[in-house]
């Protein structure tokens, strides 16, 4: 069971810390795999399968067996294991007779390209994300900003200074704020709710208004007591009138409260005193995130940095709904967004997304692996004061910021 002062306390949390600080789809390469020595050379053929294309298979079956270089384009010639220059001589001359206008490379010297970099291999990693595709990822989405756990580097290559640290984190959370309130008010599955509840109360137009969003409650006296007596019961074990508490304050026609909306989500998710509804769930969830983003979205244009009253909740929203994505609950699971989410409340503070942005760099889920952008996720997670065992690997020099 959740501890819902422990899901308050992180929102307060961030709250807090914000008011007291100032695709292409890529054509598949074709490989030839060769095991070498000095003096020989086998070519390792794949299996067949019905309907590949044969390709000249065995082409050095009853031939010399012979040691190609590594220059990695096309080349064929003998190497004789006796004189290396002779083999090298012998080389070009079977070039020039078997294989007109093919040009001869020499031996790769050390400081050529490594066989990776020949191959792409990195490309291909960096593109993987780009190839995937995800319908809940706003078409115009903008790049994503610098990340807040990656510390800024001066032109002179060092680490920014104290302050200067602090103004570049301010500036960076700003953006991801910014992003943040895309994501939410972009969000297609509200969207899509909301044509559902049109189309079931088109005869009944006096029933289908609802408030508008920048109408949410964010904080008032009587919704908090309110709230505060729900997460009390929930504690107590009294789960079904807790809950019942929790949807009256999230009703979008009525008090229409962003926190109530998204302990509603979690008691629909997770059946808490109620049969589990995931798919009206994610709808209470998108609806907090958008609500939060719409306050957010107003105070960022007042010119407020550091946000607004709504950045607890929006934070919270955005996380849980990456729980959404990466876990299937309510929706068909979706790695790419997932991803996009967690990085998203991550670098608005979140220490639990911080954790679970890092898993997803290490494991490559919803993207390209990387073991160095994860490092600085744990890295930041540690520096807020949650610290887990087994993670002292994101010490290692070469995790540094370069």
């Amino acid at each position: 069971m959740t501890g819902l002062k422990d899901l308050l306390k992180k929102k307060d949390r961030i709250t807090k810390e914000a008011q007291n600080e100032k695709p292409t789809n890529l054509n598949v390469p074709e490989f030839t795999f060769l095991r070498t020595t000095t003096e020989t050379e086998e070519v390792i053929q794949p299996p067949d399968y019905p309907g590949d294309e044969k390709k000249g298979l065995r082409e050095s079956e009853g031939k010399k067996e012979h040691r190609r270089t590594l220059g990695f384009r096309r080349s064929s010639g003998a190497v004789s294991s006796k004189d290396l220059t002779a083999s090298r001589r012998s080389l070009e001359s079977e070039d020039a007779g078997n294989e007109k206008g093919a040009k001869t490379l020499p031996v790769r010297p050390k400081n050529e390209r490594r066989l990776s970099d020949r191959l792409r291999l990195g490309a291909r990693a960096r593109s993987k994300s780009s190839e995937l595709v995800s319908a809940h990822i706003p078409d115009d989405l903008p790049e994503a900003p610098d990340s807040v756990a990656v510390p800024s580097i001066t032109l002179d290559g060092t680490v920014e200074s104290k302050e200067e640290a602090k103004a570049a984190t301010l500036k960076k959370e700003a953006l991801w704020e910014k992003r943040a309130t895309i994501l939410a008010s972009s969000n297609p599955l509200l969207e899509s709710e909301e044509q559902r509840h049109q189309l079931q109360n088109q005869h009944a137009p006096q029933l289908a208004t609802t408030r508008d969003r920048s109408q949410s409650t964010i904080s008032d006296q009587a919704g908090d007591e309110n709230i505060l007596e729900a997460i009390r019961l929930h504690e107590l074990g009294d789960l079904t009138p807790s809950t019942q508490m929790f949807g009256r304050l999230a009703n979008p026609k009525g008090p229409n409260n962003a926190l109530s909306q998204v302990l509603y989500g979690l008691a629909l998710r997770h059946g808490w005193g109620i049969p589990p509804e995931p798919e009206k769930a994610i709808h209470y969830l998108s609806l907090a995130a958008s609500n939060s983003a719409a306050v957010e979205q107003a105070a960022l244009e007042a010119g407020m940095t550091k946000g607004g009253a709504a950045k607890g909740e929006l934070v919270l929203a955005i996380f849980e709904l990456a729980n959404c994505f990466r876990h299937g609950w309510g929706v068909k699971k979706d790695p790419l967004a997932a991803r996009q989410y967690y990085e998203t409340a991550a670098n608005l503070g979140d220490v639990d997304a911080m954790d679970e942005a890092a898993w997803c760099f290490v494991e490559g889920f919803g993207g390209a692996k990387d073991k160095f952008r994860a490092a600085q996720y744990l890295r930041l997670a540690e520096g807020k004061g949650h610290k887990a065992v087994g993670n002292s690997w994101i010490w290692k020099e070469k995790y540094n910021p370069k």
